[in-house]
């Protein structure tokens, strides 16, 4: 029993290594050659997972040569179009200037109810909203919906946003993420405890502390979410007692997308 189990321990942390090394799409976004690797393997791992009689090589050695044949795959897919579109396949207008194409779903083997859920699922209920739609090698559907249906962006009205800023973890589960510390000017950490204290709220009852430039997005455990604005580093800050005035003041709160 036990060198069973050990056996399922090892071929499954090597199938996980194999997948990991083929990359990190999700089921959904596998081309069709990579989908069958995946399917062969799992089933070549069970094997001698489920049979003790069978040398636990015999689940590993096929498992890497399907990584190689995926590496191989892979490399000439890149270095040829032509080789890629036999693989792949290429993608395919469904939906033109609100019309859907009976014809394209006929060849692709889909019906109505396929094509409004994937179109739904993009964003889009009604087809007369959408100049085309294309479903990708992968089985997705990108849409282009019309001028007059998309919706309104800061460059349609002559407006020029600030920057947008990546968020930062700072806080996850409790703990502070020090390498996400390191990324961030300043002393985000000794202005972040300041605040938590200043609205009676300890480290370890934040389940995730957000930072984006300035922006801080923080949801406790228990409760509503709070926005922030992190206070801008001054010169003239002279002394802690000073700093530590501004760190009180600056910060305007919005709990559930009130302000408090």
């Amino acid at each position: 029993m036990l060198n069973l189990f050990i056996r399922c321990l090892i071929l499954y942390f090597v199938l996980l290594v194999a997948m990991r090394l083929m990359g990190k799409r999700q089921l959904g976004e596998l081309q069709p050659f990579e989908l069958a690797i995946t399917l062969v393997a799992s089933d070549l791992v069970c094997i001698p997972m489920a049979d003790s009689s069978i040398p636990i090589l015999y689940g590993i050695i096929p498992v890497f040569s399907l990584f190689l044949v995926h590496i191989i795959i892979t490399k000439l897919a890149t270095k040829s179009k032509k080789f890629r579109k036999f693989l792949n396949g290429k993608p395919i207008i469904i939906i033109q200037k609100g019309n859907i194409l009976p014809d394209v779903m006929e060849e692709l083997n889909l019906n109505i109810d396929d094509v409004m859920e994937a179109l739904r699922g993009s964003g889009c209920f009604n087809p007369s909203e959408v100049e085309y739609a294309i479903l990708e090698t992968n089985g997705n559907m990108s849409v282009l919906q019309k001028s007059q249906n998309r919706p309104l962006a800061p460059s349609d009205v002559d407006i020029k946003p600030p920057e947008a800023e990546i968020p930062v973890t700072v806080i996850m589960e409790g703990e502070f993420v020090a390498e996400n510390l390191a990324t961030l000017d300043g002393d985000v950490k000794e202005d972040v405890l300041k605040y938590l204290d200043d609205i009676k709220l300890k480290q370890q009852d934040v389940l995730v502390l957000l930072v984006a430039g300035q922006d801080v997005f923080i949801q406790p455990y228990k409760g509503d979410y709070i926005t922030s604005t992190l206070p801008q580093q001054s010169d003239a800050q002279d002394d802690e007692q000073a700093r530590s005035q501004e760190v009180k003041n600056a910060f305007l709160s919005y709990r559930g997308g009130e302000k408090q």
